[in-house]
């Protein structure tokens, strides 16, 4: 599938919300490892191939076992998920399907009972950020072989204290 446009080159301005967000989840009190669960599990949801790339490999570099990563479509079935992975998990599913979950009560109360209420604000944040990236990627037919040199880029660019063009593009 030939890849559409390259919205980081045609309209940066555009997605610097995405950045500065992603930034701001940087610093925040969502570990690196639960941050990239969470955008892989929305990513498989939404099935773009580009961030279920790049985000499986950062969770392998953020420390991600290989159970914790196959497992991830079935994760209620599996014991490895701690309470915490399992409420930002379920919290993820609910706001990516939220025209039919409209997020149930039970969900926010299990999500609210390991995670403060900022953390639950940025964990929010993260599922929001991930699903808009999702649709620029799949929209867009971002190719998923690029990954590794997006996640490169990125890399090199948060080294320099700078915003990333070629990131998510």
């Amino acid at each position: 599938m030939a890849e559409r446009i390259a919205p980081a080159f045609v309209a940066p301005e555009a997605l610097r919300p995405l950045y500065v967000a992603g930034n701001h989840l940087r610093t925040s009190q969502i570990e690196p490892a639960l941050r990239n669960l969470v955008f892989l599990r929305a990513s498989q949801m939404n099935a773009c191939a580009f961030c279920i790339a790049m985000h499986w490999r950062e969770a392998k570099e953020a420390g991600l076992s290989d159970d914790h990563l196959h497992g991830l479509p079935a994760w209620r079935e599996t014991p490895w998920y701690s309470e915490r992975e399992r409420a930002a998990l379920a919290w993820t599913e609910a706001l990516t399907d939220i025209a039919h979950s409209h997020v149930p009560d039970d969900v926010y109360e299990q999500a609210h009972s390991v995670f403060s209420d900022r953390e639950l604000v940025d964990l929010t944040l993260a599922v929001t950020l991930i699903n808009s990236w999702n649709r620029f990627q799949i929209a867009f037919r971002a190719n998923p072989e690029t990954a590794p040199d997006v996640i490169a880029a990125a890399k090199k660019a948060a080294e320099a204290q700078a915003p990333v063009a070629a990131a998510h593009r």
